[in-house]
């Protein structure tokens, strides 16, 4: 008995503790403590599935652009990514974002207007002063308000005035995103200066011993006219030789790119009808408003930048690759100096290179000179149009944990003005990026994503018929094994049990009495002699 009493004990034990083995279930998402706030992470279920994303950036500044390696947690990966800027400034961004999928029900819909956004060597943090409205619960009224940049490092780079903002989010406890509008978020800017100083060029006007010595990419004799003619500017090359130095008595602030009127983004994410069906399509829209762009504002090379045509990126999702599609109306913008036509930026022409030279006996560089003696020392290049498109079918959840959904989902960049500084040859310093600043205006992105077929706006209990009886409520769901813990406590007072009941067999049973040994008596040995 003793020696099967061990081995049933293990059985035993095994026995129960095979749920705890077992594939564990989904525990129920907890509700909340008090009936009458809303669900932190779960809700009325609903029939409706969407996800729609539009993003608009009045600014983004980036200094040194594609000259820092991305860090990442996993070795050898950011090998594989594209480098990023030393330095990023946004300003005037408005974001509205919707998805049904979210676990928290306060993201399924977010509105936020953020007056500036900034990271330093790809690493970014939360900026203060942002209006932010997420729904659920729903929200009858947008925020609007104020708002006032941050004081931050980079304040030497540009200057921003106060900005407006407005933001609604939107959500209908029954049809879930079936509501208007959806997300909506605006921002805009009155005065706007970018680029007072160019940090990643010399702030001394002498350029002795600067340029490269070791693969020189000019002769001797322009070398030296290079540095005779730097010396008698005005202002160093990190102010574009006084280009950014404004006009004194005009109360004109040097910048390399500045707005003499409001500029205002507009996003928002939308359900729009479907032609030839109840059911609903996710519409992102970006849009923006300006009027006119200065170059150099102040100075006698300033350039003007008039914008004739505003531009709108459109992201629609019908859940169909044939019938959804991006719609872009490409800006048309035109460059003036002086009164003097120098180009017209379209879909057709999406780029102009304006030359920045120095001459000798000038105390300014020359902008845009054509036929004239000096030695190009940078370029302004000018670019429009910069579509690019991203589409896949979705097969799979949308969101971890959540249901498979067949659908189509389609997203678009797109910008209305890209500014970048880029160096010539004529300028041999050492260790200078491929593009010494770039001014991105009126950044835009959209996405969005349907199921085949639409999204359903229809309450959840009703069946696909749209008739009948409601669907009976789900019964309360146990919680799910996740460990062996659950099972700590029984397998405890079951191998207690089991040792009771072993001590008490083995006290009843009856002992033997094992027979004395027998003891032989042996006579001592005698001594040895001596």
């Amino acid at each position: 008995m003793r020696l099967m009493a061990l081995p049933a004990a293990a059985v035993l034990v095994v026995l129960c503790a095979g749920p705890a083995f077992a594939q564990p279930a989904t525990t129920p998402v907890p509700g909340p403590r008090d009936p009458n706030q809303p669900p932190v992470s779960a809700g009325p279920a609903i029939r409706a599935h969407a996800v729609g994303d539009a993003g608009t950036g009045l600014a983004v500044v980036r200094l040194a652009p594609d000259s820092t390696p991305t860090n990442t947690i996993l070795p050898g990966f950011g090998e594989r990514l594209g480098e990023q800027s030393a330095a990023e400034i946004g300003v005037g961004l408005a974001s509205a974002q919707a998805n049904t999928e979210a676990f928290l029900s306060y993201e399924r819909a977010v509105a936020q207007a953020s007056p500036l956004g900034f990271a330093v060597r790809g690493r970014a943090p939360q900026t203060p002063g942002t209006l932010v409205q997420t729904a659920s619960p729903d929200n009858a009224n947008p925020v609007t308000g104020g708002l006032m940049p941050p004081t931050t490092p980079l304040d030497a780079l540009l200057k921003v005035g106060l900005l407006d903002g407005s933001v609604h989010a939107r959500w209908n406890d029954e049809l879930g995103p079936c509501v208007q509008p959806l997300a909506d978020a605006k921002t805009s800017v009155a005065t706007l200066s970018v680029l007072n100083a160019i940090p990643t060029l010399p702030s001394s006007l002498d350029l002795t011993g600067l340029l490269t010595q070791v693969t020189p990419k000019l002769d001797a004799a322009a070398k030296q006219s290079l540095i005779d003619n730097v010396k008698q500017l005005a202002a160093p090359l990190s102010h574009l030789g006084g280009l950014l130095s404004g006009t004194p008595g005009t109360g004109a602030n040097g910048s390399l790119l500045s707005l003499p009127d409001t500029l205002s983004a507009h996003s928002t994410v939308e359900l729009v009808d479907l032609p030839g069906s109840p059911n609903k399509a996710v519409r992102s829209t970006s849009t923006l408003q300006a009027a006119s762009v200065r170059l150099l504002a102040g100075s006698p090379a300033e350039i003007r930048i008039d914008v004739v045509s505003q531009p709108t990126l459109v992201a629609l999702s019908t859940g169909d690759k044939a019938t959804s599609g991006i719609t872009y109306t490409a800006p048309v913008l035109r460059v003036t100096q002086s009164g003097k036509d120098l180009g017209t930026l379209d879909a057709a022409n999406p780029k102009l290179d304006v030359p920045i030279g120095v001459a000798p006996g000038e105390k300014l560089p020359r902008v845009g000179a054509q036929g004239l003696p000096k030695l190009d020392i940078g370029v302004l290049r000018l670019q429009i149009a910069q579509l690019n498109q991203r589409d896949t079918v979705i097969d799979g959840p949308l969101q971890q944990g959540g249901p498979i959904i067949k659908g189509y989902m389609l997203g678009a960049t797109a910008r209305l003005l890209d500014l970048q500084l880029l160096p010539t040859d004529a300028l041999g310093l050492p260790n200078l990026p491929s593009a010494l600043a770039q001014v991105s205006l009126g950044e835009q992105i959209v996405r969005a994503a349907a199921p085949n077929g639409g999204v359903v706006c229809a309450p959840a209990q009703a069946p696909p018929g749209g008739g009948g009886q409601a669907a009976p409520p789900k019964k309360d769901q146990p919680l799910a094994y996740t460990n062996a813990a659950y099972k700590t406590v029984p397998i405890f007072w079951t191998g207690t049990a089991l040792l009771l009941i072993g001590v008490i067999i083995v006290a009843a049973l009856p002992t033997r009495r094992r027979p004395a040994p027998k003891v032989t008596s042996r006579s001592p040995e005698p001594p040895p002699a001596v």
